[in-house]
């Protein structure tokens, strides 16, 4: 068919599956947890952000390079997110043949990301990691 484009501040996530235990052992069926007001599901795609005015834009000077009148703001969610958002914020849609909800980012509570990738991008280089003298350590 095609591919299905977020725009603005928007979080295309696919649901998680409705059955679920209680500590109890109990199991709750997925008309019970679609009724909660936080639900969860993996981020599938995200709009590109939230539109901001370009300060480098500029109508009069003709000679210069062509620029946007806007630009985006990104946003924190990710594709393979885990995202806890509020329900009553989520529009259903099904999209060939599978059922989606899009949210706005505003809605998201949290994220769970464990990609090892984002974690080591995230403790920077080990260049800046502070090292401690050797002779210090011979005693």
């Amino acid at each position: 068919m095609g591919e299905l484009i977020m725009v603005g501040d928007r979080v295309l996530v696919s649901v998680d599956d409705g059955e679920r235990k209680t500590s109890a052992g109990l199991v709750l069926p997925a008309s019970v947890a679609e009724k909660e007001k936080v639900q969860s599901g993996r981020v599938v795609s995200t709009g590109p952000g939230y539109v901001t005015p370009n300060p480098e834009f500029s109508e009069g000077e003709m000679w210069s390079q062509t620029r946007d009148a806007i630009r985006y703001l990104p946003l924190q969610a990710r594709a393979g997110d885990h995202a806890f958002f509020l329900r009553k914020e989520a529009i259903e849609i099904d999209f060939e043949g599978k059922s989606y909800l899009i949210i706005p980012h505003s809605a998201i509570l949290a994220l769970h990301r464990s990609h090892v990738d984002d974690i080591l991008e995230n403790l920077g280089s080990l260049d800046d990691l502070d090292h401690t003298d050797d002779s210090d350590n011979r005693g």
